[in-house]
């Protein structure tokens, strides 16, 4: 397949890496808004586009996508209040587009975790609930859209908190999410649910960006020649 990278940071690079030796060919990269001017015409001959830029650009790149008809993958964070916005446009014009906010498999079998212990714990009133992620200093986003997605699923699942919220907040109906960005740390997630008696974790720890740049490419292959808004649950349902 030939795939057009936006963003050249470590995941970009990353991907380029590991989709060159599984024999993709990369055919464009684009690091910055003003390199698109002369790039465009390139951008059409590509199978699918890999979005890891930033939040500033994965709107403008998702457009030029869209108006090029090729599919795009996004697994850039940090612009959520967007998505829905992009997925009806998305639907209505015939697009293709698959976002996650986490391309691991192992992240994504720990949002499905997620979702049970929430509903599970949700008659059980005594444990007080808090979620904690922890990333590199360069990361841009706080919270991250992991942590994002965890908290939305036990809003939903648990029923007894209203919203999320950065840090503590005094309202019980807010679940607080703490932020940390140290050295460099690939990502970790935890999710707590605690009582005077006792405390349960679920806990998921990244040991390289590697699970990522795998289900990224994966997300790439999947959709080639597809039309509409996918999620990680769509690819993963298919496996």
């Amino acid at each position: 397949m030939k795939f057009a990278l936006l963003g050249y940071g470590k995941m970009g690079k990353e991907i380029e890496r590991l989709a060159t030796e599984k024999g993709h060919e990369i055919i464009l990269i684009i690091d910055r808004p003003e390199e698109w001017e002369a790039s465009f015409p390139e951008l059409a001959k590509a199978d699918v586009a890999i979005d890891f830029s930033t939040p500033a650009s994965v709107i403008d790149n998702i457009h030029y996508c869209f108006d090029a008809d090729v599919p795009v993958v996004v697994g850039t964070t940090g612009w959520h209040e967007q998505i829905e916005e992009i997925r009806i446009e998305c639907l209505e014009h015939g697009k293709g587009f698959f976002w996650a906010p986490n391309f691991s498999i192992g992240v994504n079998i720990f949002f499905e975790l997620n979702r049970k212990l929430a509903s599970l714990m949700s008659g059980w009133p005594d444990y007080e609930i808090s979620l904690e992620e922890t990333h590199h200093v360069h990361k841009l986003d706080a919270p991250s859209g992991t942590a994002i997605v965890l908290a939305n699923d036990i809003v939903r699942h648990h029923g007894k908190k209203e919203k999320w919220v950065k840090e503590i907040s005094q309202n019980p109906g807010d679940l607080g999410i703490h932020s940390h960005r140290l050295g460099e740390v690939t990502g970790t997630h935890m999710v707590i649910y605690e009582s005077q008696d006792d405390m349960i974790e679920i806990i998921h720890n990244a040991k390289s960006r590697q699970g990522f740049v795998k289900g990224a490419i994966l997300a790439a292959e999947w959709m080639n020649g597809k039309r509409g808004f996918f999620e990680m649950k769509d690819l993963l349902e298919t496996k």
